[in-house]
């Protein structure tokens, strides 16, 4: 029999003893093996009766063929069963087809985390602002769901590092950390034992806080020009960011939108007396100035 029709006929084999059932498979005596296994362990399994036989243990993603000799054992060596899952093993001769079954759990040891951390860049001094979720896989890629804790830290050059520890739940865990009061790139990790894994959160500038403009005359003109432009935390606001101006005289109003350059914003209007002139940057105010030259 070709490896191609071994694989058939004991995929075959593998339904007609599902359907059998269970308990079916619990009456087997032919076969002697362990109920359970950690993916990837070496085990034997030991046969009885006499004669040449075949040994199969189907399960997912995995076929294994030994050929056996009644009355032996079959060694697995370490490595060969990876998969966690469900497996059927099952042992042909010239006697009736034996089966027994077999489950592999993952590996008691992290090897790897798949990390995941929301949003890659945001604004700094945001409550609960980054969101970091972790998977653990052992050696093998099987999900560990046996609970583990995992540590996750934030930290910044300019700022306490924070620190959360969570337990996983079915193979999972995630956490919530603020943003910093300082823009740059923070690192955040996950890890267990010795087992990291790490991403990089750029923080930004925040909105404008505290904007503030003055005036002076520039020949029939006033000039107006900001303070340099800081977020809440004392960030420079970056260049590009839109300032606006409004001069409101009489029952006219004028309104200039000028982009922030190197750290501040300024720009020529009329002179009207009596105008009043604001400064604003999205939604948030400045001061206001009543010209009266």
């Amino acid at each position: 029999m070709t490896g191609l029709s071994a694989m058939m006929c004991c995929a075959a084999m593998v339904l007609v003893s599902l359907a059998a059932g269970q308990a079916a498979m619990a009456q087997s005596s032919g076969l002697t093996l362990p109920s359970s296994i950690a993916a990837g362990s070496a085990f034997s399994i030991q046969t009885s009766g006499s004669g040449a036989g075949t040994l199969y243990i189907v399960g997912p993603g995995q076929v294994i063929k030994r050929d056996v000799q009644g009355g032996g054992a079959a060694f697995i060596s370490a490595g060969s069963l990876h998969n966690a899952g469900q497996y059927l093993v099952i042992l042909t001769g010239n006697g009736p087809s034996e089966t027994q079954a077999l489950t592999v759990t993952p590996a008691a040891q992290p090897a790897a985390l798949s990390f995941l951390a929301k949003p890659s860049r945001l604004p700094v001094g945001l409550s609960d602002g980054i969101t970091g979720a972790v998977y653990v896989f052992d050696a093998y890629q099987n999900l560990i769901t046996a609970p583990e804790p995992v540590n996750f830290e934030l930290s910044s050059p300019a700022q306490p590092e924070q620190t959360r520890t969570v337990i996983t739940r079915n193979g999972a865990a995630w956490t919530e950390m603020n943003s910093t009061a300082h823009q740059g790139n923070d690192k955040f990790v996950a890890r267990i034992g010795s087992v990291t894994s790490m991403r990089v959160v750029e923080q930004v500038p925040g909105d404008p806080c505290g904007l503030q403009m003055t005036a002076s005359p520039a020949g029939s003109e006033v000039k107006l020009a900001t303070a340099p432009v800081r977020d809440c935390s004392g960030n420079a606001v970056p260049d590009g960011t839109v300032v606006t101006f409004t001069e409101a005289y009489g029952n006219s109003q004028s309104t200039v939108d000028v982009p922030i350059k190197r750290g501040i914003a300024a720009v020529e209007m009329p002179a009207h007396p009596g105008a009043l002139i604001s400064v604003a940057s999205g939604v948030v105010m400045g001061n206001q100035i009543r010209w009266e030259r």
